[in-house]
């Protein structure tokens, strides 16, 4: 298999101030990439880009807010001012604004489709019609969640989100083929300001912070880790190594990777002519509707428990 180099490569991380954006941006540079730095705080981003440098990576920060096209067309023409062209764009920014249903607003919906669901149409737009110009190809790499998979309690725009940018990588694999522009989702599982939100996941962080190891129930059994643990997938795809995956949403945390199903039909009935209202009625239970499928991200359990 041909090495993880990326010397000679550009790469914008969105959301790449800290957390995953920064350990994806790491992961990048370590394997001679040259990074676009993007956050809404100049602070960070600034200290990401000294972090990347001092391991002897080559960055410079974009501070702007994803979702709208001036911000897509400024993190491109960024890249290609800086570094002379752009081959990787990882769609990582992202916001929560998690509530119940009947209790999110429509700036709790919209904020959150902005950044996640329309941040990443706008980016991969621009990113795909200037590696179209290069005509060398490239990588596009979505982040995705196990909520828009799965769906998640609380998390109405979150999980619709995640579910579209799924969706769209996908649709954008075959769109980007002839082009040579590979497209996946990735689900990430780790440890971040994010997840420590999550009551189930929230004790294990803490301890993580005052320097105990994740346990390994939770490292392999639950494929959740730290960052870093999710970074090395993102290298892999922007690599020769993965010209040939595309399409696909690729899940990694912990000690575990995983490649998630597609959503497809897994049971069928017949009737001639039609279904009326009555005749599901008397098949359902013991048809179609037999196994019911499964919602929502299963809490994590200690084998102790």
């Amino acid at each position: 298999m041909p090495s993880i180099d990326l010397t000679g490569k550009v790469a914008v991380v969105t959301g790449s101030g800290r957390g995953l954006g920064l350990a994806y941006a790491h992961a990048l540079a370590a394997h001679g990439a040259s990074v676009i730095v993007n956050d809404v705080d100049e602070t960070v981003a600034q200290q990401a880009v000294e972090s990347l440098t001092a391991a002897g990576g080559r960055a410079v920060a974009e501070v702007v807010a994803v979702g709208t096209a001036e911000a897509a067309d400024r993190l491109v023409s960024r890249a290609v001012e800086e570094f002379g062209r752009l081959d990787i764009l990882v769609t990582n920014a992202g916001i929560l604004r998690d509530k119940v249903l009947w209790k999110m607003t429509d700036e709790d919906f919209d904020a959150v489709i902005t950044t996640h669901l329309r941040g990443t149409f706008t980016c991969a737009r621009a990113a795909a019609v200037r590696m179209r110009e290069q005509g060398e190809g490239g990588t596009l790499i979505l982040v995705g969640s196990p909520a828009g998979q799965r769906g998640n309690f609380g998390q109405t725009n979150y999980a619709a989100a995640k579910a579209g940018i799924a969706a769209m990588a996908r649709t954008w694999s075959m769109e980007l083929a002839r082009a040579d522009i590979t497209v996946n989702a990735i689900v990430p599982v780790a440890a971040t300001a994010m997840t420590e939100t999550i009551p189930a996941f929230a004790p294990y962080i803490e301890a993580m912070k005052n320097g105990e190891p994740l346990p390994g129930f939770l490292r392999s059994g639950e494929g959740f880790g730290t960052p870093e643990d999710c970074a090395a997938l993102v290298p892999f795809l922007a690599s020769d190594a993965a010209r040939g995956v595309t399409g696909q949403a690729i899940g990694i945390g912990g000690d575990k990777v995983t490649l998630w199903s597609h959503p497809q039909e897994i049971r069928a009935a017949y009737a001639d002519g039609g279904w009326s209202p009555q005749a599901l009625a008397d098949v359902w239970a013991t048809s179609v509707g037999a196994e019911p499928q499964t919602v929502g991200i299963p809490a994590p359990k200690s084998p102790e428990a």
